[in-house]
């Protein structure tokens, strides 16, 4: 199930040389973190986290890319950031910032990523309400591992009133986005295909 063409990505740019396997993935995951770090800087303040579009980019990437490449991807933003890059939805970067209130979604992106690949790899992206259950379930692991994070800081019902009640319209927004790219990109590989 997860051979070269088993994820958008790799049918979208198939390579059969290993030399040409590094580069399209290097190629990826500096695609992938600059599109991460752009969306997370479109957003809307809120407290104690801002909504952005970063949730976005994790569920384009990990349905794009798979869960190994995906999941790598978004370990490799968070890299960018730790090593102080400006890369994070706030102002600051360098590992202080992982003591923050966006810890837990940062690294709920992992996991969220990875989840998505990995469904995507077992086909669940070629038909859309497999994807739409797919991209609710990924999002649904970021919010968790954000939410629990909050809930150290300022408390569960805190965490829920201001980490996952207000950006359920703007989730549902971005899961629409992320099935119909992903969906659009299928529908390019299959017409290019003949």
């Amino acid at each position: 199930m997860t051979s070269q063409g088993s994820f958008l990505m790799a049918a979208a740019w198939p390579v059969e040389r290993r030399e040409a396997v590094w580069l399209r993935t290097a190629v990826l995951v500096v695609l992938g973190t600059a599109l991460i770090a752009v969306c997370a800087k479109i957003q809307v303040p809120m407290w104690p986290v801002p909504m952005t579009m970063q949730t976005f980019a994790v569920l384009v990437i990990g349905g794009a890319y798979g869960w190994r490449l995906g999941g790598a991807t978004v370990l490799a933003y968070l890299a960018e950031g730790a090593a102080g890059l400006p890369v994070f939805a706030g102002a600051t970067a360098g590992p202080a910032y992982f003591a923050g209130p966006t810890t837990g979604y940062l690294i709920g992106f992992v996991l969220s990523a990875m989840l998505i690949g990995w469904l995507a790899e077992r086909g669940w992206d070629r038909d859309l309400p497999r994807l739409v259950i797919a991209l609710a379930a990924a999002s649904v692991v970021t919010f968790v591992a954000g939410v629990a994070w909050l809930a150290v800081l300022i408390g569960l019902s805190a965490a829920i009133a201001n980490g996952f009640t207000p950006f359920i319209p703007g989730m549902i927004l971005k899961l629409a986005l992320a099935a119909a790219l992903l969906t659009a990109g299928w529908h390019m590989v299959r017409r290019r295909r003949g």
